[in-house]
């Protein structure tokens, strides 16, 4: 068991102390967490970090009271401001969630009414639980808009959620969850979605509201840099058990228990270049709630250090340091070692192929656009103007055979619509896209299948792509039929084969995807994309709603697939770790158009774009004494209905003031194109020395 949780102060806000949850299913109870404790005092964020399935929503559920009907504290004490939650009168808990206890989801529309608008939201809240007007309601609903940054609050007050961006929609929900000044904030995911632009402001304004109001914050997430930039204290959780506690500059700086040091080591950071050639993962899932041991490490299966007693003795939470514990048998020897920056096998990897000089996939010009229906009277009777959303507007591209392009930019800049242009799934508008010199511009049912097969596609949500009611084995077959690639006799054999190029056994061939892990569903994915040997590969986000382990996994295989098959890939993310990582040549889009192109070394070198710049300055790094420039970018990504004039990211761009005219050229002009270095190019009006001395300041 844990040490007892310390007397309460009249600074906690929050005491949970060896707290146990369990679930009832028809196989019997379920234990979900295990003998938790931890304290929230005022003005402290409390981070907890673990891969999906580990518990750690389920502690936020419990502690509002949130499980569900098969779900159940077994044991163990939950204390708000003194007074314990477990066993509390519903009427009780009423008064104190949505006032005294606010949470946060990771997707705001879970919160959000979609018929109401977000005035009647926000109002609702303060009536419920202070009972004031209608009217001074709505005052203060506009102030803590205000207070989150919220442009227009008036304006927002009157519109539906689906009518607002996602970062907007978040930002409501923020306020929402403040506006009766609660004790306790508890946020689950509530960036996970979000651009990490949209993240970056989202996460200033979590750490102004703690200092304004006083708050205890739970910040629950995956992403080890947002919680090394926001957490006081941290939690790491596996399979429902803490395994290290500690403040968040200790356990960043001295981890110990081998699955924190794996996460840390799993991580690709801004600085790890596609030359370093491996990430270190972590062998193994997290077990599900019904294959939990007892009287074992639960972690000894995955762990690069377990001996025999690990898989005889259950460890207890043991104190290495002050504040610092650690549930190990062997964390006294552990601590201090070095972490290790790659995989163990890279000695087995095959050697990289370069990437040729000819092209394999060219664009010029590239038009994609989405008639925008109106609803107006001449509209209807055929008279009105025809509006266009310019999707993807004037792109010019050429991708060589053998190389990974990586496209980067915010939801809603064009990515994904250009990958579909591409792939047939959607219309090319104007422009011209040819694959090794065959017209890629005719919709995907005019396409030879032949071509069909070449040019193969893995989407973000493998579960959006795999039919449920079919084992992965059949589906993967399936490419091996429909193409005609291998005689019936050598269908079963190569599936097998595939299984295991994506490191899964030939066993998963009769599994359903329902008996899959999220990693293992993408995999499932790339195998069926391998199916057909495709010379292009496109990857739409295929790794950014995976836990970093697994996204260290399926960025190492999908980098020894290229080497053996010298296939070429083309890399759609957000995180532009990811991206330096994994790609050799990177696209930066804004608003449907290219702003900056070059190799990744380059692109990773000042002078950049200011938009690059923006972006690079966003991404949270998992080091919390880390410096790194601050620039936020004000507003949302303008419409693609109506683009602005001259460069279209004047709107938002931190750099337009220092031009000699104030930036009117940038409102009136559309950008030159500037080259800084051989083979990198962006699209500005600053001059590329200008641009190198104003980056250079900071």
């Amino acid at each position: 068991m844990n040490k007892p949780v310390a007397p309460s102060v009249d600074s906690h806000v929050l005491e949970v102390d060896r707290l146990h949850i369990a679930y009832d299913t028809p196989r019997g109870e379920v234990r979900a967490v295990s003998d938790v404790s931890f304290q929230v005092r005022k003005g402290e964020t409390v981070g907890i970090v673990g891969e999906s399935g580990c518990g750690k929503s389920t502690i936020a559920f419990g502690i509002v009271s949130f499980l569900g009907t098969n779900g159940r504290i077994t044991h163990g004490s939950i204390k708000f401001q003194h007074q314990e939650l477990v066993g509390c009168p519903h009427r009780e808990l009423q008064e104190i969630r949505g006032n005294r206890i606010s949470m946060v989801y990771q997707d705001p529309m879970q919160a959000l009414n979609p018929v109401l608008r977000i005035g009647e939201q926000l109002t609702e809240v303060l009536i419920f639980h202070q009972k004031i007007s209608k009217d001074s309601a709505r005052e203060q609903s506009i102030e803590m808009l205000k207070k989150v940054y919220m442009p227009d609050p008036d304006i927002v007050m009157n519109r539906y959620p689906h009518q607002l961006s996602g970062g907007q929609q978040q930002r409501v929900v923020i306020a929402m969850a403040m506006l009766n000044r609660p004790a306790l904030l508890i946020m689950d995911e509530p960036t996970t979605a979000l651009d990490v632009t949209v993240e970056a402001v989202v996460l200033d304004l979590v750490d102004e509201l703690k200092k304004e109001f006083d708050t205890g914050i739970i910040y629950i997430t995956h992403n080890l840099g947002v919680i090394a930039r926001v957490s006081d204290h941290l939690n790491v959780m596996y399979a429902g058990e803490i395994v290290e506690e500690g403040s968040v500059q200790e356990i960043f700086n001295n981890p110990v228990h081998p699955y924190t040091r794996g996460l840390l080591q799993c991580v690709p950071r801004l600085e790890t270049s596609r030359q370093m050639s491996r990430l270190y993962n972590i062998k193994g899932r997290v077990p599900s709630l019904s294959e939990r041991p007892e009287n074992t490490c639960i972690f000894a299966p995955r762990c690069e250090y377990a001996q025999e007693n690990c898989y005889t003795a259950h460890p207890e939470l043991e104190g290495l340091s002050a504040g610092h514990d650690v549930r190990c048998w062997y964390g006294s020897q552990i601590k201090g070692q070095p972490l290790q920056r790659q995989g163990a096998d890279e000695s087995d990897r095959p050697e990289p192929r370069i990437p040729s000089n000819r092209p394999i996939l060219t664009a010029e010009h590239l038009k994609i656009y989405y008639e925008q229906k109106s609803r107006s009277v001449l509209s209807l009777i055929g008279l009105g103007k025809r509006e266009f959303i310019k999707a993807v507007d004037d792109i010019t591209l050429h991708v060589m055979r053998g190389e990974t392009l990586g496209v980067v930019g915010e939801s809603g800049c064009g990515k994904s619509t250009l990958a579909k242009g591409i792939i047939g799934l959607e219309e090319v508008t104007g422009g011209e896209v040819e694959f090794l010199e065959i017209d890629l511009s005719e919709p995907l049912g005019k396409r030879t299948l032949e071509l069909v097969k070449d040019i193969q596609m893995v989407f973000q949500n493998p579960d959006s792509t795999l039919n449920p009611s079919f084992v992965v084995g059949r589906q993967i077959a399936r490419p091996f039929k429909r193409f005609g690639s291998v005689a019936r006799k050598q269908i079963r054999p190569e599936v097998d084969r595939l299984l295991q190029a994506v490191r899964l056994n030939p066993g998963y061939y009769n599994r359903y995807p329902r008996q899959l892990s999220g990693g293992e569903k993408q995999r499932v994915g790339i195998a069926r994309a391998l199916a057909s040997r495709p010379e292009l590969m496109i990857c739409d986000e295929p790794v950014s709603a995976l836990d970093v382990s697994v996204q260290a996994a399926v960025l190492n295989l999908l980098k020894d697939i290229q080497a053996e098959t010298n296939n070429t890939i083309m890399f759609i993310a957000h995180d532009l770790s990811v991206v330096r990582f994994f790609a050799e040549f990177i696209i930066v889009m804004y608003l449907g158009q290219i702003a900056e192109y070059g190799r990744t070394e380059s692109i990773f070198s000042p002078p950049y774009h200011p938009y690059t710049e923006a972006l690079l300055s966003a991404v949270p790094i998992p080091d919390p004494e880390a410096k790194q420039k601050r620039i936020r970018l004000s507003g949302d990504v303008p419409s693609s209905l109506n683009p602005p004039r001259g460069c279209r990211f004047h709107t938002r761009c931190p750099r337009r003031n220092a031009l000699p005219d104030g930036g009117d050229i940038c409102q009136l002009e559309p950008p030159p194109l500037r080259e800084s270095r051989e083979g990198h190019h962006f699209f500005c009006h600053h001059s590329v020395q200008d641009l190198a001395e104003l980056q250079s300041e900071l």
